[in-house]
């Protein structure tokens, strides 16, 4: 306290010194990239917190406050050494406020002053400043400069357009040489640091001398500039006269049966036109350009931009088409060649050409293969082309999130170009390819349009006949291409772009077929790739086995083939490096030789499980995966604890199985105490991983009832299903993929949603043997397939008991 009255009285007496000495106090305006001179009315927008604080400051006293430059104009937050020392005293005349919170300004700017010192609060600047006074005597010589400023400004303001002609009048009536300074100053077109100097000169014969040497270099300046000007007018006028005398030159060499090469290259454009079997519409707007591109001299950039959308034009394929290959066994042939399995997407493909073999007139199918990574997605859209003899083109959407991709750049400039589906049918040379449009569930969108939304013409049967793209301005039928998209998710595909496709899943592979896959495919593959024959190197089945479950963990193949090519690379680097040379026969003690430690371990099911720990089920765009779930109950205040990394769905899941117990506490045996003093901890392992879904409320109920009844779980049994509070099992998608991740961990026991029993049919036949699949439709019937009889021993006891002490305290409050 003591400290601060003494700083209080410290300023007090500061500003009493000040005004005794005849000097004020102003608040201070730093201002960015402009030089305010006296007699000036200016308008200011103030945004810096600083500034807007000074003004409100200044209304509050008498409307002055202080002007000046600051040196950078970088500087959001300038010191003392950042501001200049001169600048100009104004008085606010108006002031309004702006909706974003900046303030506008109307100043009126009244003399020349010098900051002395820097005082008042740190929230603004406040300083101490005195008038300049001007140093001038007026006898002849300062006369006569004061006519020849007067002179060369009005000869500035003829050459500069930039600044308007009623200043000039305004300049010449003043008789004062600073008042004058002043008002030419202001209007020069000049650097900030330049107009400052002008400020600081004290000496009114120095500033006439400066302001007349800045005059004389500007106006030669824009004597060259309008020199130049002259030039380039001469020059477009001599082209347009050359243009007219290179016609009339044309003319007389066709008089006299003679052609230059650009009237050749006319006539090369037009013969191609007549060659290329245009739609109506295109020929008619390919023979209005060529004819405009007579007229045009060649040397034009109208004239490059003409030429090269008749290029255009000729290029498409209006009619070229290739004859499909209508031989249903020969495309299966192909199909089952190229790609184990897929049994939906082939039967699919199949369909498509016996419809087309029956009736011509049919418009191509938009089939969507959505799947893990790795599947086998694009491979398949290339087998499809194969198979129909057509031509196969791809266009990756991924990251894409410009409209114009889709339907091309406005003609408007020499850079346009047709988006990229007529480019990819252009590469094609044919009107009806296989076109892959990969990854559509990575479209974006920005300032630049949605190409969702773009697609839509694209992919819409009832549309496609007719596409427009802005480059080409006619419309061209894509109704004769056969589109495939590609996605892995997909909620993220566009809704509306969704349901012009038909979608086909792809789930992934189960071990078996990765092994026949790896066999058949992926091991000749990779053999020749990497300069190895059969009689070199050789896997073992089992070591197969071990790569897919102990090195790799995917739906797909991708990894499976990385670690086959590095096995095939130690092995070709050994061949190169050795004289002689013997089979290598890769078993499973070998593979960590090659391939390092084993990446991943099976799920290990406790012998003697503890209570609260359960097995559920999830859905990932790799593939199923089983997940471990943990409860612990500990003393505390009644709240429940989920970490993990849960999403909202797995959180609201978790709120809705605790109060399914907490309302069938008696019916377990549960004291209502149980809820009040103690807390309830559910983990699911892997934190790192984000995990969400509607998926595992069931598995998440009975981790909890196991950790508050103390009676742990079957550990070979595995769920998934959804909770509602009333204890109804919901359905739940990816029923195939988490039966193949159960399976994948050895796990043999799968409980399901009754109404999920349809898609069993999904399930491969051989997995559907192994396992055994339990239907069930409430959370009582989960509860009796995953205790033990333990359970329900304990849970007829203890209801007695709880009954009992419901009782006792019922005749205590008697």
């Amino acid at each position: 306290m003591a400290k601060t009255k003494a700083k209080a009285k410290t300023k007090t007496k500061k500003k009493q010194s000040a005004k005794s000495a005849g000097k004020r106090i102003y608040p201070l305006l730093p201002l960015k990239d402009i030089v305010v001179f006296p007699q000036m009315v200016v308008p200011l927008i103030v945004g810096r917190e600083k500034s807007i604080r000074a003004i409100e400051n200044a209304i509050i006293q008498d409307n002055l406050i202080f002007l000046v430059s600051q040196k950078s104009v970088e500087e959001e937050d300038p010191g003392q050494k950042d501001i200049y020392r001169v600048g100009t005293l104004a008085k606010v005349i108006q002031i309004l406020k702006m909706p974003d919170g900046t303030i506008k300004v109307l100043v009126e700017s009244i003399e020349r002053m010098r900051i002395k010192s820097y005082t008042g609060e740190e929230s603004f600047f406040q300083v101490v400043a005195e008038p300049v006074k001007p140093v001038y005597k007026i006898n002849l010589e300062l006369k006569a400069m004061m006519r020849s400023v007067m002179g060369l400004f009005e000869r500035y303001i003829e050459l500069n357009p930039r600044i308007p002609t009623e200043i000039a009048p305004s300049v010449s009536e003043v008789d004062d040489p600073e008042l004058l300074l002043d008002r030419v100053a202001a209007h020069l077109l000049i650097k900030t640091s330049e107009k400052q100097k002008l400020l600081d000169i004290v000496s009114t014969k120095t500033r006439l001398e400066k302001v007349t040497k800045i005059l004389t270099s500007e106006i030669d300046i824009l004597e060259i500039e309008k020199d130049i000007s002259g030039k380039v007018r001469q020059q477009i006028e001599k082209t347009q006269k050359n243009f007219y005398l290179n016609e009339q030159l044309k003319a007389i060499e066709r008089e006299l049966g003679k052609e230059d090469f650009y009237s050749e290259e006319i006539r090369v454009l037009e013969r191609k036109i007549k060659r290329a079997k245009m739609s109506k519409p295109a020929h008619e707007r390919a023979i209005e350009e060529l004819t405009k591109l007579e007229r045009m001299m060649p040397s034009s950039p109208e004239a490059t931009v003409v030429r090269n959308y008749i290029d255009w034009l000729i290029d498409l394929p209006w009619s070229k088409k290739t004859k499909d290959n209508l031989n249903i066994d020969n495309a299966q042939q192909i199909l089952d060649q190229d790609h184990y399995g897929l049994k939906d997407p082939k039967e699919r493909i199949l369909e498509y050409l016996a419809v087309k073999k029956l009736s011509k007139k049919m418009q191509g199918p938009i089939l969507c293969l959505v799947g893990p990574p790795g599947v086998g997605k694009t491979s398949l859209a290339k087998s499809v082309a194969r198979a129909m003899g057509r031509k196969f083109t791809k266009m990756s959407l991924g990251g894409v999130r410009d409209e114009a991709e889709i339907r091309g750049h406005r003609r408007t400039y020499i850079g346009s170009l047709p988006g990229r589906i007529l480019q990819h049918l252009k590469r094609a040379k044919s009107r009806n390819p296989v076109f892959l449009l990969d990854e559509v569930d990575k479209m974006t969108a920005d300032f630049r349009g949605d190409p969702s939304s773009a697609l839509l013409e694209v992919l819409d049967p009832e549309q496609n006949s007719e596409f427009a793209d802005h480059y080409i301005e006619i419309p061209f039928d894509l109704s004769d291409v056969f589109f495939i998209t590609t996605a892995n998710l997909q909620y993220s595909i566009h809704p509306t772009l969704l349901d012009r496709m038909e979608v086909i899943r792809i789930p992934g592979y189960t071990e078996w077929e990765k092994l026949t896959i790896a066999t058949r495919y992926l091991i000749p593959k990779q053999l020749k790739a990497n300069g190895l024959k059969p009689q070199n190197i050789a896997f073992t089945r089992d070591a197969l086995l071990s790569i897919i479950r102990q090195y790799t963990r995917e739906a797909g193949l991708r990894n499976l083939e990385r670690e086959i090519s590095k096995v095939f690379r130690k092995a070709a680097r050994k061949m190169a490096s050795e004289k002689t040379w013997k089979k290598i026969t890769v078993g499973v003690n070998q593979l960590e030789k090659y391939l390092g430690p084993q990446k991943y371990y099976d799920l290990e099911l406790d012998v003697e499980p503890s209570p609260g720990g359960a097995h559920g089920l999830a859905w990932t765009q790799f593939g199923g995966e089983v997940l471990n779930i943990e409860t612990l109950v500990m003393p505390g205040k009644g709240r429940l604890v989920l970490t993990g990394q849960l999403g909202d769905v797995m959180q609201e899941s978790a709120q809705a199985a605790l109060s399914y117990i907490r309302s069938r506490d008696s019916q377990y045996g549960l004291s209502p105490d149980l809820f009040k003093d103690y807390d309830i901890h559910l983990h699911v392992p892997e934190g790192q991983t984000p995990k969400d879904g509607p998926s595992a409320g069931a598995a998440m109920m009975v981790s909890m009832l196991s950790a508050a009844t103390c009676i742990p779980l079957k550990s070979d049994i595995v769920m998934t299903g959804e909770i509602t509070l009333r204890g109804n099992i919901l359905p739940v998608g990816g029923i195939k993929e988490k039966a193949l991740a159960g399976h994948r961990y050895g796990i043999r026991k799968i409980i399901i949603p009754a109404k999920n029993k349809s898609d069993l049919a999904d399930i491969p036949a051989r997995i559907r043997k192994e396992c055994e699949f339990i239907c069930v439709e409430k959370i009582d019937d989960v509860i009796e397939h995953v205790f033990t009889e333990k359970f329900k021993t304990a849970t007829k006891r203890k209801p007695r008991a709880a009954a009992k002490r419901k009782q006792k305290s019922a005749r205590k409050k008697r």
